[in-house]
């Protein structure tokens, strides 16, 4: 197939809403003497009932045969639209819809064209509901030029009546309509974002002349033609159809899916990259996690972009494993082994002396083994949404077209460029052998420079290394889970932001929470609840630099709301600004298929009054691990207690960020509560003034939640005043302190929720009603929230039991996900979750502590 075809086809395969329409006669089925015996070709048939089938995709058959011809020739489905008569037709009923003055004109023809054709032997009439067409095919020339002339002359000259000419054919109607007329109606009907339309006939060129934006047109046979495209025969036809169903239904619904919990995250303080079991580089973000990606395979399939290194033969690898204390990943096969990190700009030092930072942050891959790899790199930056140019230069390429300067430095690569879908790719084959065993690829952000690095890639390795295994070194792990729990130490850190002190909730945009479904969220952005709730795992393990740089981040905000903290948002961005409006990307189909693939988070503008709570349990647990309060946090803590005292009284959102109408939850109320009780303890414990007001608005917060918040009839606290619903999060009202483990109603909540919500190795958040669509996997912080439960209220084996479970589900290299499907047995949601590592980092904690006991 002639490649820009072959692109073209590829383009309209991926909008959201495609009408793919065509021809009959010549198109589906290949011309023939006797009419009545065309037949559509079986490939043509196999391909348009596929398409029919697919979502988001309508096909519809657009001839000038009458619609019950057409009907009973073709044998399409019901979910193929037929359209006859050139777009008069579009049901059966339509003759009964003429006005008596049409049918006047319509049997005025029909008396007409009868005696041309009486005068004129060979001559077939086609009658239609609301037109009569007479065949030419199969007569003397002469006789046929002479009753087309005589047709033209005469009956076509009436008042109403509207000519179409074909090959041999001459159709005369008393409706003014036409192929192109019928295609934009169904383009109407349906919304359609884009049109394909096949056909070989004069009266296709109707069509193909209202072609426009994103439509292609294809045009099957000799002549001149509006259409953009041409196939030889209805056979190329069929091959087409077919390109575009396998092309969509990849779109539509994935490519082959690698399960979300087996990918590995990659990090340097600055910018996040997941890595597959396969060592393809599938998503990768510039300049910052919350920044356009470049690489958005995990959500686009590939030609969303990827950066992949296989072996030539072929091969499931032997595994892959982090190095031990850091954030490098190594992928082997038998005879490649391939070795990723994200190294931080390079240094380098000037003849002045200071070292200068040079370029952004670097995506190193070695390559080292005895066998040839096959690498393929496809950048794609803005989600795919800017074409770029790949230029071979020097020891690397340059990649042309985006905002950024990015290179790939790799010496001694024969890279060959060529064209996907509109979209450039570079594909080398690399001789490990010839090359000495070793080769190294770099793709640098923020610099075209393709110079040789001055260090060995051996330093440069250890030196990228050495931070990250000195800060798990500086830990206090607990003998429970050591290994998991450091490597969830390491993932959150790795969600860290360096330069802003801010915290990721999760890696990455829109993995969905229901395979297929909706439920599919943006969550590279520093939720304040979230990034607290990290940094207090991380200061519970024995780092509070994290704590010190989100509370500096947090003060910021604070600063930036001009003395009124109670309008804190839920969430920022990285650098601590409100986000933009949420948007779709709809030329992304999501991972697995599952759409929309979101951009921003509407959550931003919700009232969520429990984001204080963590913020004020985070300083305390800071002011007690350093001894002391810095005067930034202690405007940070006056301003929690100051936003609860303004507003602890009102309905919001919730934790789970349901798009409903506010409610008085639990959970929101007890971390008012929270708040409060947590920033006393901070004036007692660090030398704070005695304030007596404060203690006042704790204990009549604690009194309305434990008030209002049980629900008599189900015997618990449940999810919001007067609502019978349990929700996971009211186990807070034990895992505050609010009420001691022992506590009847505690233990009360703790069954209800157990009940209710726990699944095998998993607990949901809840299973009212949130307003969307399907249904989600459990929540591995809920898992985690029930395994405290368990503790306090003395259920020890309990504990140990779903920690155990709760550990199983985690991906190769020790990741989770937010979710896990129990009945699927694989991770949802986005990847990976800061609150799922962090559930696990404390259970391991009070677990170990227990042992100690």
């Amino acid at each position: 197939m002639d490649p820009e075809l072959r692109a073209a086809i590829g383009r309209i395969a991926r909008v959201p809403q495609l009408l793919v329409a065509c021809d009959y006669d010549g198109t589906l089925a290949p011309i023939v003497e006797d009419p009545s015996t065309a037949v559509p070709l079986p490939e043509s048939v196999a391909a348009v009932r596929a398409l029919a089938a697919l979502p988001q995709t309508t096909v519809a058959v657009v001839s000038g045969r009458a619609l019950r011809d057409l009907a009973a020739l073709s044998r399409l489905p019901s979910e193929v639209h037929l359209v006859g008569s050139h777009g008069s037709e579009f049901d059966i009923g339509f003759v009964e819809r003429l006005s008596p003055e049409l049918v006047a004109v319509r049997t005025q023809v029909r008396n007409a064209l009868r005696e041309i054709a009486a005068e004129h032997p060979g001559i077939r009439l086609e009658r239609k509901p609301a037109s009569v067409a007479m065949h030419t095919r199969g007569i003397d020339p002469q006789v046929a030029a002479s009753a087309i002339e005589a047709v033209l002359n005469g009956p076509a000259t009436f008042d109403g009546v509207t000519v179409t000419q074909g090959k041999e054919v001459i159709e005369l109607s008393v409706v003014a309509t036409h192929k192109g007329t019928a295609v934009d109606q169904l383009r109407t009907q349906l919304a359609a974002s884009a049109v394909l339309f096949i056909g070989d006939d004069i009266t296709d060129e109707n069509a193909f002349g209202n072609l426009h934006g994103p439509d292609l047109g294809i045009k099957i046979g000799p002549g001149d033609t509006q259409a953009g495209y041409r196939v030889a025969d209805p056979l190329e036809a069929a091959r087409a159809l077919a390109l575009l169903l396998e092309t969509r239904r990849h779109w539509l619904f994935g490519e082959r899916a690698v399960p979300i919990e087996r990918h590995s995250m990659l990090a340097n303080g600055r910018t996040v990259a997941l890595l597959t079991p396969e060592a393809k580089v599938s998503w990768l973000c510039h300049p910052k996690p919350d920044s356009a990606a470049i690489f958005a395979d995990l959500v686009g399939g590939s030609p969303a972009g990827h950066f992949s290194i296989v072996p030539e033969r072929g091969g499931i690898p032997l595994g892959q494993r982090y190095r031990s204390g850091t954030m490098t990943v190594e992928t082997r096969w038998s005879g490649l082994t391939v070795t990723d990190w994200l190294d931080k700009p390079a240094r380098e030092t000037t003849p002045d002396g200071p070292a200068v930072v040079t370029g952004d942050s670097t995506l190193v891959r070695v390559l080292t083994g005895g066998g040839k790899a096959r690498v393929e790199f496809a950048p794609r930056p803005e989600f795919g949404q800017v074409a770029v140019q790949l230029q071979p230069l020097g020891d690397g390429l340059l990649v042309l077209g985006s905002n950024e300067p990015v290179a790939l430095y790799s010496p001694g690569v024969q890279w060959e460029v060529g064209n996907d879908g509109g979209y450039e790719t570079a594909k080398a084959i690399v001789d490990l052998s010839a090359a000495g065993g070793q080769v190294v690829l770099e793709l640098r952000f923020g610099t075209h420079s393709l110079e040789h690095h001055r260090a060995p890639i051996h330093e440069r390795q250890a030196a990228a290394e050495q931070p990250w295994k000195d800060w798990v070194a500086s830990l206090r792990l607990p003998s429970t889970a050591r290994d998991l729990v450091a490597r969830s130490a390491l993932t959150l850190r790795g969600l860290c932001h360096e330069a802003t002190g801010s915290i990721l909730a999760a890696a990455t945009t829109s993995l969905p929470e229901e395979l297929g479904g909706v439920r599919n969220w943006d969550y590279r952005y520093c939720w304040l609840r979230d990034a607290a709730l990290t940094a207090r795992a991380l200061v519970d393990l024995g780092s509070v630099e994290e704590a010190e740089a989100l509370l500096r981040w947090v003060d910021g905000c604070i600063e930036r709301t001009g003395g009124h903290p109670e309008r804190l948002h839920p969430l920022y961005t990285i650098d601590g600004y409100e986000l933009g409006a949420e948007a779709v990307i709809d030329t992304l189909p999501g991972y697995a298929g599952s759409r929309p693939v979101r951009v921003g988070n509407l959550a931003n503008h919700q009232l969520q009054l429990d984001v204080f709570g963590p913020i004020a349990d985070l300083i305390a647990a800071v002011a007690d691990a350093r001894g002391s309060v810095r005067d930034d946090e202690w405007r940070v803590l006056e301003n929690m207690v100051e936003a609860v005292r303004r507003r602890w009284h009102e309905p919001d959102h919730g934790i789970w960020e349901a798009r409903l109408p506010p409610r008085h939850h639990v959970f929101s109320k007890v971390m008012c509560w929270m708040t409060v009780d947590r920033a006393l303890h901070v004036m007692r414990q660090h030398g704070g003034e005695d304030r007596p007001e404060w203690k006042d608005l704790r204990d009549r917060i604690g009194a309305n939640v434990l008030e209002h918040g049980w629900h008599s009839d189900v015997e618990a606290y449940s999810v919001a005043y007067g609502d019978e619903d349990m929700d996971a999060s009211s186990l807070w009202i034990g895992l505050s302190g609010l009420l001691p483990g022992d506590d009847p109603r505690f233990l009360s909540t703790v069954l209800r929720i157990e009940a209710d919500l726990r699944s095998g190795p998993v607990v949901y958040r809840y299973h009212w009603d949130d307003g969307l669509p399907g249904r989600e996997g459990g929540f591995h912080i809920c898992t985690a929230w029930l395994i405290e439960a368990y503790l306090r209220t003395g259920r020890r084996t309990d504990a140990e039991e779903l920690f155990a479970q709760m550990v199983l589900t985690a991906g190769p290299t020790g990741l989770l996900p937010e979710q896990y499907d129990p009945l699927a047995e694989r991770g949802l949601g986005n990847h990976p979750q800061a609150y799922s590592h962090l559930g696990l980092i404390r259970c391991a904690l009070l677990l170990d502590n227990m042992l100690k006991q």
